[in-house]
């Protein structure tokens, strides 16, 4: 069923050229909220994928949190490094399963779009604040940035995205807030949590290929700062499996922990990519489908083996209680959030401390959320400090 030839429609020199049937293909989008004329030379993903990496938004991916601070240590992860290898996996696993790398890799660098400075810590905040006002979720966040927030255009909002883009970067919504999308573009991208039907397969490989990114580069980040050790990752059978075939096959690694440390975590990053490669196959044939609407009502389809799973969400845990908790972490945790809420305290009450048209905004609280989503780690705390007096982290 995967990688069957198709003919597409628009071509252009960096073009896939083989699709199964259960791929998106840019020449059957579902297009555009506001109508453009094609692009000469750019398919339709293409197109999205460079409205992305040109966005302002994409650009401050590179002083926001993953894990660690920007300011901790110029090696760590960040928002921009973690989209960057959720498209390096997502295009690879796209490729052998015949679906469509260049959406694959829009959605992957877009996901992320609508984190705050912090990481999750700001984000609990920052929902934490609008309770009364909507809440806040990075995800449905992520879309506002692609469909409203970004200004670049003079004949729309935001980046004009196609259907299945802007599909694959919302992967999670409530049911009211999808009610609420579905009032405002009836049929589009939150129709799907609705009806409780599945997403294109691009998107579906996304949100395994976010997991299995960061479940990776926290560990080597993890090692890296010291909060968490070899010895403690050798207790998680996922790690302990590659790390014992790495000394196996070369046992002069034992000598060098650095390198055994890359090389374990390439053998698990590995064997997880050929792990969905085959399960997602097998589900394919077994599910009888052959179409890609066929595909969305027959539930997921891009997955881990049970067994994959299992492990993988053993290192999951091992990752929230020994790195994501350990004690330094949530130290910094708790200054980020203490940033937050009183950053959105001060332009709540003060909105003309905000540029002139957050502060003019009708919906007062969803702005200052906005604008402070949109903030770096580092602008947040010289925001913080200016209006407050004090300095944190």
């Amino acid at each position: 069923m995967f990688a069957e030839s198709l003919d597409m429609s628009v071509l252009s020199s960096q073009a896939q050229t083989s699709l199964s049937a259960l791929a998106c293909d840019p020449a059957h989008s579902r297009g555009r909220r506001f109508a453009e004329a094609p692009a000469p030379t750019r398919n339709a993903f293409q197109r999205d994928r460079d409205r992305i990496v040109h966005s302002t938004a994409f650009r401050r991916l590179v002083y926001k949190t993953q894990v660690f601070l920007n300011h901790e240590g110029d090696l760590f992860r960040t928002r921009l490094t973690h989209s960057l290898e959720v498209a390096q996996l997502g295009r690879s696993i796209a490729r052998a399963l015949g679906l469509n790398e260049d959406l694959v890799e829009a959605v992957a660098l877009a996901h992320d779009l609508g984190h705050t400075p912090f990481g999750h810590a700001g984000q609990d905040a920052l929902n934490e604040c609008m309770a009364e006002y909507g809440g806040f979720e990075h995800n449905l966040q992520s879309l506002r940035v692609v469909d409203k927030l970004e200004e670049r255009y003079p004949a729309f909002d935001g980046l004009n995205l196609s259907f299945e883009t802007r599909e694959g970067v919302l992967k999670h919504c409530s049911r009211a807030n999808a009610e609420h999308l579905e009032l405002t573009e009836p049929e589009g991208v939150g129709r799907r949590f609705i009806d409780r039907t599945q997403p294109s397969l691009e998107a579906q490989l996304c949100n395994l290929a976010d997991a299995i990114a960061y479940n990776a580069h926290d560990i080597d980040d993890g090692v890296r700062s010291g909060l968490i050790s070899m010895e403690q990752l050798l207790q998680v059978e996922l790690f302990a499996h590659y790390h014992q075939q790495s000394l196996d096959e070369h046992p002069a690694l034992a000598q060098k922990p650095r390198r055994l440390l890359y090389e374990t975590i390439r053998r698990m990053l590995s064997d997880q990519v050929y792990d969905v490669i085959a399960t997602t196959r097998h589900a394919v044939a077994s599910a009888g489908v052959h179409s890609l609407d066929e595909a969305r009502l027959a539930g997921p389809l891009v997955a881990f083996s049970a067994e994959m799973k299992s492990r993988s969400s053993e290192l999951k845990k091992f990752l929230f209680a020994q790195l994501y908790r350990h004690p330094q972490v949530m130290h910094t945790t708790g200054q980020a959030q203490q940033a937050v809420n009183e950053l959105f305290a001060a332009y709540a009450a003060q909105p003309s401390e905000m540029p002139a048209d957050y502060a003019a905004s009708a919906d007062l609280h969803r702005s200052v959320a906005d604008y402070i989503a949109g903030m770096t780690d580092r602008f947040a705390l010289r925001e913080h400090e200016r209006l407050t007096g004090r300095k944190l982290l």
